[in-house]
């Protein structure tokens, strides 16, 4: 319960700081997400994405 009375105290007792709170959520919520599809969608895709296979087509 300590913890979350900190936590309280530092992030959603002032609506500046709450607010503050929720953007940067989003903001690092969203990165770790889109980082996360392309990670998967790459897994996904391996031997078929255009960086996987320029080696057989580009002439040196």
């Amino acid at each position: 319960m300590a913890l979350l009375r900190q936590v309280y105290a530092a992030l959603l007792r002032r609506s500046s700081a709450f607010a503050l709170t929720v953007v940067l959520g989003a903001v690092v919520f969203e990165r770790a997400f889109d980082q996360g599809a392309d990670a998967i969608f790459e897994h996904l895709n391996e031997g078929k994405l255009w960086k996987h296979i320029k080696h057989k087509y580009e002439e040196k």
